[in-house]
């Protein structure tokens, strides 16, 4: 029987693409074989599928399997679908085989993905919640916690040959490993695909800032005007009344602002500062009362296999590609030599690209045989200079702002973050200018000034240069 059905698949007619159909295609040369899979939603059903490929014929016969096992169905039902399925639908799969069914799995999830993106119109459920699903152990357990009416999504963000593709939260083999851990819990799993849009508005930004002489904070707008952006639009086209569910540590107020995280180590709440007042209405925190070990212990109650799996350090876009690396070959930020100075306009040695530093940093100079250790006081991007001083020369009580938006009034700002991993410093807020109450030893060009009252975020600003 096993072979009936794969020999009634492996010669099923192949190449039909519905009209208005999304299309989702895996393997390549890497592997020889190429699958393809079409699909036509219309509101909340797959009206229409069609399949191609080229290569062995388990991979054809796992294309047209796919076809037979989501025409007609709701679309939720389709981002069921997995490789599992695909097999015993084809009567079963050798191991050597197994690499098929994958393949035709990545090919459906990445047409559901476009078009629950584009052609979907859910009706609104209350009880449903989109669950942004990275497969690390904080997104998990908001599945958990967001139960059997969650639908989880996955952002494919980048991807380059010389990433880390285990190491990286948004690589092609995240998503496949956020998808399995969501059929796991029994939840339909989208993919949604905004590599243009994250090369445009955030790794692009971020490259330019570099050649600009600042130092940026990707993540920061990527949650305010990419990623968070596009997952509250697909919880809308798929009527998730619930909002949108995250794994971030944060809170919000009655009101409707953030508001720092119960576990102070593991705040995020400066991460998301970019959002609007509309977006937060719209999004849940589930993690924002509980700690890290809380969540882990969740994990482990639930049985999954990330309850011990580290937490991601590096930036999504990073994952095993050095910094220095990464702007030369993406951005065009090659070596390009230029003086160390102190403030008096002094030489005191040769640094490799003013790209290459940041406001505060202290290692890696290659200036000895001071009496006292130097860090960068500034950069100048224009005559690609590095100042450097000593460790007091660094401390300011005034730190000028750009690009400032308030949900209060600056008199309500009692309060300033000005790096992730800081704690607030008591300021206020003036005409562009956050005044200290205690000096802050640098603070570098480009980074998001958060500002607070209390432990609730009400408004940010982008730190500025001197003029």
């Amino acid at each position: 029987m096993a072979d009936e059905r794969f020999v009634q698949y492996l010669h099923a007619e192949r190449g039909h693409v519905p009209d208005g159909a999304r299309t989702g295609a895996a393997g390549g040369a890497a592997c020889g074989d190429l699958v393809r899979v079409s699909i036509a939603v219309a509101r909340d059903r797959v009206v229409d599928a069609g399949a191609d490929g080229s290569g062995c014929g388990a991979a054809l016969a796992a294309a047209s399997a796919v076809v037979e096992l989501v025409r007609g169905r709701t679309l939720l039902d389709a981002a069921r679908v997995d490789a599992e399925a695909i097999a015993g639908e084809l009567g079963g799969l050798l191991p050597g085989k197994r690499h098929a069914a994958e393949l035709a799995e990545d090919a459906l999830h990445r047409a559901l993905g476009l078009a629950a993106r584009h052609d979907a119109k859910l009706a609104p459920d209350g009880a449903r919640t989109l669950v942004a699903m990275s497969g690390g152990v904080d997104s998990s357990v908001v599945a958990l916690l967001c139960g059997d009416q969650a639908v989880a999504v996955t952002l494919e963000l980048w991807a380059s040959p010389e990433n880390d593709g285990e190491a990286s939260c948004c690589s092609a083999s995240a998503v496949r490993g956020a998808r399995a851990l969501a059929h796991r819990l029994g939840l339909p799993h989208l993919t949604l695909d905004l590599r243009e849009e994250f090369r445009a508005g955030v790794v692009d930004p971020w490259l330019a800032d570099h050649a600009a002489g600042l130092t940026p904070n990707p993540c920061v707008r990527c949650n305010g005007f990419v990623r968070l952006d596009a997952m509250l639009d697909l919880a809308g086209r798929l009527g998730c009344d619930g909002g949108l569910a995250t794994g971030h540590y944060a809170r919000l107020t009655d009101d409707g602002l953030l508001r720092a995280a119960a576990d102070a180590a593991k705040d995020q709440a400066y991460m998301l500062a970019f959002l609007s007042r509309d977006a937060l209405a719209r999004m849940r925190f589930p993690l924002g009362e509980l700690d890290k070990p809380r969540v882990r212990a969740l994990a482990e109650e639930a049985g999954l296999s990330v309850a011990r799996r580290p937490d991601s350090q590096d930036l999504c876009f990073l994952a095993g590609t050095g910094q220095r690396e990464f702007l030369a070959r993406h951005g065009g930020l090659r070596e390009r030599p230029g003086s160390i100075v102190d403030r008096a306009g002094r030489t005191l040695g040769r640094h490799r690209g003013q790209h290459g530093y940041t406001v505060g940093q202290r290692r890696g100079l290659g200036v000895g045989g001071h009496a006292e250790p130097l860090y960068v006081l500034a950069k100048d991007a224009r005559d690609n200079t590095v100042t450097v001083g000593a460790r007091g020369e660094l401390a300011t009580t005034t730190v000028p702002v750009r690009d400032v938006r308030l949900h209060r009034g600056e008199e309500e700002v009692d309060a300033v973050k000005l790096r992730y991993r800081s704690r607030p410093l008591p300021a206020r807020l003036r005409g562009g200018v956050v005044e200290l109450g205690e000096p802050v030893l640098g603070a570098a060009p480009g980074q998001a000034a958060v500002f607070y009252r209390g432990d609730v975020v009400v408004g940010h600003g982008t730190i500025a240069a001197e003029a």
